[in-house]
């Protein structure tokens, strides 16, 4: 994930306030890791039930020059992976066990923005549906992410 905003541009005060008393740096803990940065992920605003972020279509197109639907997923279960971090709250984590999506069409440039909405957050399991537009806010995709709720092993 890029990070071209501080975190209290990205989160809500209380969500800051929370995790910061549990010992977490949010902007570390909510990235998509090496490929985030790689593909040029950029979370815009994440908040309980509903995460926005983007992702350049340059450098991330297959051989005919549209946007490649593996990055599309990438960027789609980035979102839905940091609403459901967001929701397990600190001390606990969420992790991808089905990702499904549809492409609508694809993009040739610019940017696309995935935006996570809760479909169901509970105990052990959360769900996001997640649009992906492009820059005139044309669908590219639909995808839904189901997470598990998990406590983090001790080492």
């Amino acid at each position: 994930m890029r990070v071209t905003r501080n975190a209290k541009e990205i989160f809500p005060e209380y969500v800051l306030q929370d995790w910061h008393d549990n010992g977490f740096d949010l902007l570390k803990l909510f990235s998509a890791g090496d490929l985030g940065e790689r593909l040029g992920i950029d979370i815009m605003r994440a908040e309980p039930g509903r995460v926005t972020g983007r992702m350049p279509v340059e450098g991330n197109t297959q051989p005919y020059g549209l946007l490649h639907g593996g990055a599309t997923a990438a960027l789609a279960e980035t979102v839905g992976s940091v609403a459901a971090m967001l929701h397990a709250g600190p001390g606990r984590g969420a992790v991808g066990v089905d990702l499904n999506i549809t492409h609508h069409r694809s993009a040739r440039d610019g940017y696309v923005t995935a935006v996570a909405t809760a479909a169901r957050e509970g105990r052990s399991i959360a769900s996001y549906e997640i649009v992906v537009s492009d820059e005139n806010d044309k669908r590219i995709a639909t995808a839904r992410l189901t997470c598990s709720i998990i406590q983090p092993e001790d080492d």
